[in-house]
Order: C-alpha cells, then structure tokens, then sequence
C-alpha cells in the first residue's frame, strides 16, 4: 500500500525507500516535553538518514556567519543540541551487520501510534546466506517520566539457527549536521560501565551542559554471555550480548535508558542520578512502564482531541499535530518553551520565535489547565532582562523581546529580522492580554505581565518618529509579518498593534491604580514608572499614524504599497514557485506578492475592533496576493475566510495547514516538522468552523459543518468548565464535564451550562 495510508489513529509506513527516508524519520518522531528524537532505526543504517536526539533547553552557542558584520549583530546563532544518542542497537548475525541500506528485506512496516505514543517497526532481512530473520521493535518515551524512554528489540530466525549478537549503547559521538563550521558540539566528560548499567555523560563546549544517557538492559531468549564495550575515544559505553537461537525462537532485547542534563540535575550528580532512574525502571518493568505512559497519553487525548466523521485525511491530520504538540510542550518548566521544529530537525535552530505567542498560546489555553499556558507568559517575563539588553543594544528604552532566543538573548544573525522585525513585541503583550481575558485571572497580569507590557510599551514610545508632514507618529524602517519586503515604512500591523500594546499598557496600569493601589505603587517604584510617562503613551497611541486607502475601503500594509505591480498569485507559473528558491531577493522586495498574513494578522489579533464588511475587504484584496509560503499563513487565512463566508477556501486552507507536514506541502518536512504551526490547525477548527470567540468574559461561538464532513467535535477547557462541543448538520451540542458553570453566547442567545449539563441548539439559529 503506497503512502500515504489513512488511519485514524496511527501514521503508516509501508516499504522502505531511502530517498524519503528522512520524510519517514521526522513524521514518526516522539517526544514528552523534556526530550524528543526522531525516527531514527536503533540498528545502523548506511542510508540518508538525520540522526536526531534533543534533550530540552540544552543548546550550543555556534558561531554567527555573516558577510558583513554590523553593531547589533548577536556574536552567536544559539542551536538546539543534537545530543547523546540512546537508542543505539548494533545487530550482529555471526560476524555479519544488520544494515538495512545493505541488505535484502521485505516486509518493512512503520507505525506510530498516536493513542498511546508508541513506535513500532518490522521487517524481515535476509543474511549474505539468504537466511530470513524477522525482526520487531518498539519504543516509547514515558510521558509520565520524562527522563525515561524504553526499546523493545526483537530478533528470530524464520528458517536456520543463528548465533544472534545485540550491542546496545549509548554514545556521545554526535555532531550537528547544521554546524557552521562542523565543529564538535559536545566533550566527554564521565563514563561508566559496569555490564549491567552504561552511562555517558558529555559537556557542551561554550554553554557548559551536561547531559547524560545511562540504560540498563535485559535479554529473554538463550542468552550465551555478555562483556562490556567501552570505546573512550568514541564516548561509547555498552554491553555485547550474545545469544544462541534455534529456528522461529527470539531473543528480545529491553533497554531501559535514563536522559537529562544539568537543567534538573546537579552536573556532579547527574550521572548517578541517571543510573539510578535506569535502574529503577529495569525494576518495575516494560508493562508498568507503558501502563504509566498510555494513562497520561489517555488524559491528554481526554481533553484535546479532535473528532472528524466523514474525512478521515483530515482526522489523521488534525490528530498527528495535536500529538506532536504535546510531545513537544507540557508547561512541566517555565524555562522551556517551543521551537519551529520542536524536537523533529535541526532548522531554525530550535529557538523560541513569535510563533509561540502567535499560535501555540491559543492551543494550549484550550486543551490544558491554565497553568500549562501561563509557564509560558512566565518565559518571557523571567527574559525580561536579556530583553531590556536587547533593546538597549539598539539605542533604544524599554524591552525588545528576541525574534530567535534561548535564553532571552537574540540570536538570529539576519538583519532585516534582528533589527526590523520588531512587531514581535506586539504578539508577546498580546499574549498577555488575551490570557487574561481567557481565564479571568488576573495574577499574572497585575504580579508579573505588567512589567512585561510597561517595558514593551517603553519600547514603542522610543521606537516611533513624529512626522511633522503626516502630523502622526511613525514607525519607519520595520519588516513586517510579510518578509518579503524589508525597511518598510508604517507597515500597518507593526504601528496598528504598537498603537494597541501602548494603549492596553495603559490601560492596565489605570486599573491598577484604581483596584490594586499598593500593588500600583510598587510597579511604579520597580520600573521608575511616572503618570507623566504613561499619559505620552496613550498621546502616542491617539496620533499614530495607520495607512489607509480610502479608494478600496483598506488598511494600507504599508506606506507605497499600492506602488507596486499588483497582481494575483494564480498568475505566477507554478515551476516558480516557492519564490524564495527561484527569485532573487531584489525580485521578490519588489514584488506584490505576500508571504504570510499581515494586515489579516492584525484582523485576527484585534478581532472585535473590525466589522465583518472590512475584514471581507481586506480579505479580498491581500489573500489572492499571499503566497502562504510560510507554514503560519494559512490558519490565519483560513480562520479569516470562514468570518467572511469564503466557507470553501476556508477549508482548503485548513487542509493545507493540517496536512503540511504529513503530504510534504512544502518538500521539507525532511528537516523536521512545523510544530508551531501545528497549533494553526488545531485554532482553524476551534476558532474558524467552530466560531469560537471571548469576549467580556463570556465564550462566544458561531459554528459550521464543512460541507465534506458529517460531524465533528472538540473539547475545550474555559476556564472552570471542560466542554465537548459537538457540531452536526443540524445544530451544536455542549456538554460540560468540569467543575464550574459556562456562558454560552450563540446569535443573539445566550445560554449557561452548569457541571455534568448538556444543551443543544440549531444551527438555523445563527
């Protein structure tokens, strides 16, 4: 059966090929929040392959690589660490290597089950003798310890007796593929071999990590003797195991592995600290151990998952992005959060982007506690510091939050998103407000986000030029969410939501004064805070200026838009196309055509603040321009056109996003997966089919069937309710499961649905 396989619940793979193998190895990649790796075979595989293991918030400072250097540039681009590898097994039939880019096989099958996170594989190879062995493995990474993964490796002779040779290892002999100057991320620092317990442990050259990977292990089958290897010079420790079986009996391997890293463990410690988890897990055993991770797999889908009738591609997609973002995120450490590529590839460095507050929050506020969300508000507010720094590094006041950080710092070396780019500050105190209004508290907000917004406000207030000939405040020289047109002047998103980040700081800070004056003072006296300051804030905010053509009734994207050769993307050859792979960047800068949504990004964030009528204007005009050539795009277009009635492009645009990775929209998803835009898919069928909108505290919704579907239904966590919102052909049901009572406004109705209470309503009605 030819990929792609439609499943519900699993992603299917069917033959091995080596030139999409990498495809298969980031599609099947696993994680639990505090490590992750790609599908990468156990045994050795002479094929292309991307060797992957990540372990989370650990990352080397690689040297910045520019033409031409200049004040500002950050000294280092920051890359996630492809770490020690754990998972190694070599397979030895006599003197003879398993290597599946070598030898005769048939039968190979791939499967990861969404349900439950596990991996399994099988295969049947034939030896240089054309003796048949069948091999089975499987592996999960405990979501319910995070530090533990778990192999079960399984060998059998179909037609001969065999001596059968395992060596599981663990090995700190890895590199990055993406290294500037492919260099050696990682120095062995301990080691430890005892035949029963292996242990690595290994120090990042210029951020001082440790990390370590121990494992102890088990053989069933007719086990003939085992000795240690211990290869120093390779940072390799394992055990060789050797094992006599007749014809159709097996040996199966388990190995119980331990990973972390100095972030939870003293770097002293941590060796021990890994034997003795690995240890303890041989103890209690694969079954306990897969028990324990199935119930947190259980929960997680309890809570957040997605049910499609009728569309099973569009099931198996909006279930293989809801995974990987759990695999990716749990809240479990506010000094974590999600890059582009989660633990799936090396690109974009594994960095912190926008795209968390963009996207991810929306995703996590729905289908977790508040808690999980609010870890990463916390993110930003302890990089405070690292973001005045930033800030002042470009002459400027307040706080300029990183586009590409690991801890705080900037550390994207291209300038027209270093320097310009800078409505990333928008999306941050964005994502303070709309948590806020989300769950109705306000404790972070008036304990923590206050400084946050205070500094990007400060930012704003020093960022913008008064224009004597526009009578306004601009904001020149910006790149906006568009990069495909850099030191653009008043870019309409960037001076639009700057207009919004001043206004709503405040605003915030009048509240306080009015409710929570000891609190207000103390922010005063912290930040050096005076009425003064904050009243030029709001005389900015009330005069800055926002492109506008008053001929087509839309918001300008920026000053001399209109001055470029305006035509629709369905023009362009489809050979050309994406354009950043066959134009030259002059060619594109010059050009009409868009990469992302930006005007329509800020109709999203500031949905209440435009009619219907001038969404729809802006929608016509921009989307046929847009390009969606980055994995952002379409959720927002997509939410967009189901608020305008484009119902049917509103559904293409979802199964673009849905399907990115799984179809290899983008011929890219080789070097990872689009986790961050993940959360898109998950908003377009929340916010878009689903209607869903908050606002004064009560959850508004305005739903539709997408016409090749006959139902579907997602859960939602608001605040002290957990509601199963199912949408028919002919009305909605909410039911809600939680703890507390939930206004529903639907049309012009509203409704309350109490603890364990069910309500329907007709969709006639909307």
């Amino acid at each position: 059966m030819a990929y792609p396989v439609y499943d519900e619940w699993k992603i299917i793979q069917e033959g091995l090929e080596s030139e999409k193998n990498r495809f298969f190895e980031s599609i099947m990649s696993q994680g639990n929040g505090m490590m992750g790796l790609r599908g990468n075979f156990e045994e050795s595989y002479s094929g292309d392959r991307l060797k992957g293991t990540y372990y989370a918030g650990v990352y080397y400072n690689d040297k910045t690589r520019v033409g031409w250097w200049k004040n500002g540039y950050p000294a280092y681009f920051s890359k996630v660490l492809n770490s020690i590898d754990f998972i190694g097994i070599r397979v030895f039939i006599g003197e003879e290597e398993l290597d599946l880019g070598r030898l005769r096989h048939e039968g190979f099958r791939r499967e990861l089950d969404m349900k439950t996170g596990l991996l399994t594989r099988s295969f049947i190879f034939r030896d240089s003798n054309s003796s048949r062995f069948e091999v089975n493995v499987c592996r999960f990474l405990s979501l319910a310890a995070p530090e533990l993964a778990v192999i079960r490796y399984r060998v059998r002779p179909l037609d001969c007796e065999a001596e059968i040779t395992l060596l599981p290892f663990v090995s700190a002999e890895v590199r990055n593929e993406d290294a500037n100057y492919d260099e050696k991320f990682l120095r062995l620092e301990a080691f430890e071999n005892d035949g029963a317990l292996c242990a690595v442990q290994a120090k990042t050259v210029n951020t001082g990590f440790s990390v370590c990977a121990a494992f102890a292990w088990e053989l069933r089958g007719v086990q003939t003797g085992y000795e240690q290897v211990s290869q120093e010079q390779d940072a390799l420790q394992g055990v060789r195991v050797c094992a006599h079986c007749g014809k159709g009996r097996e040996a199966v391997l388990t190995k119980y592995i331990a990973a972390g890293s100095s972030r939870s463990h003293e770097s002293g410690s941590l060796c021990g600290a890994m034997r003795g988890l690995a240890a303890g897990a041989h103890a209690k055993g694969w079954d306990a151990l897969f028990a324990e991770h199935a119930e947190k797999w259980r929960a997680v889908w309890e809570n957040g998952d997605v049910v499609i009738t009728g569309d099973i591609a569009a099931q198996q997609a909006i279930r293989f992005n809801i995974f990987q973002l759990n695999c990716t995120y749990t809240g479990a450490d506010s000094g974590l959060n999600i890059g582009p590529k989660g633990f799936t590839g090396e690109k974009y460095g594994g960095g912190t982007y926008w795209d968390t507050e963009a996207c991810c929050l929306y995703f996590y506020l729905g289908t977790q506690q508040s808690g999980v969300a609010r870890q990463l508000l916390m993110y930003r507010y302890l990089q405070l510091g690292k973001a005045r720094e930033n800030a002042a590094k470009l002459g400027l006041r307040g706080a300029l939050y990183p586009m590409v950080t690991m801890n705080g710092e900037e550390c994207h070396n291209e300038w027209e998103i270093t320097f310009e780019e800078i409505h990333r500050n928008a999306a941050i105190a964005h994502a303070v407000g709309y948590y806020t209004q989300y769950t109705g508290d306000r404790s972070y907000l008036e304990e923590y986000g206050i400084d946050v917004l205070a500094e990007i406000a400060r930012f704003w207030a020093s960022r913008v030029s008064y224009s004597d000939d526009k009578r306004a405040y601009v904001i020149l020289g910006v790149t906006g969410p568009n990069e495909y047109e850099n030191n653009v002047n008043n870019n309409w998103y960037t001076n639009r939501m700057a207009q919004w980040c001043l206004s709503y700081a405040a605003g915030c800070l009048r509240r306080m004064a009015r409710d929570k004056k000891m609190l207000y003072a103390q922010v005063l006296l912290r930040l050096g805070l005076t009425e003064a300051e904050t009243g030029r804030w709001e005389e900015i905010a009330g005069n800055i200026y926002l492109p506008y053509d008053a001929i087509r009734g839309i918001h300008l994207q920026q000053d001399g838009y209109l001055d470029k050769e305006l035509m629709p993307a369905s023009r362009l050859d489809p050979s050309e196309l994406p354009l950043n792979r066959h134009w030259s960047w002059d060619r594109i800068l010059r050009s009409c055509f868009i990469k992302q949504a930006d005007v329509l990004q800020g109709l999203w964030f500031l949905n209440d603040d435009f009619t219907v009528e001038e969404k729809r204007r802006d929608y016509d005009f921009y989307e046929p321009m847009t390009l969606h050539e980055s994995s952002l795009s379409a959720c927002i277009h997509s939410i967009l056109a189901c608020e305008v009635g484009e119902r049917g492009r509103a559904y293409e645009l979802y199964l673009r996003t849905a399907r990115l990775d799984l179809d290899d929209v983008n011929r890219d998803t080789g070097d990872g997966l689009h986790i961050t835009s993940m959360s898109g898919t998950w908003m377009s069928i929340v916010y878009g089919f689903g209607g869903v909108r908050v606002r004064d505290g009560v959850l508004c919704m305005n739903p539709f069937l997408p016409g090749c579907w006959r139902e579907y239904a997602f859960s939602l966590v608001f605040r002290k309710g957990l509601l199963r919102i199912t949408v028919g052909q002919s009305g909605f049901s909410v039911k809600n499961t939680g703890d507390g009572p939930v206004t529903i406004k639907y049309g012009s109705g509203t409704a309350d649905i109490g603890p364990n209470e069910q309500k329907t309503f007709c969709l006639e009605v909307l």
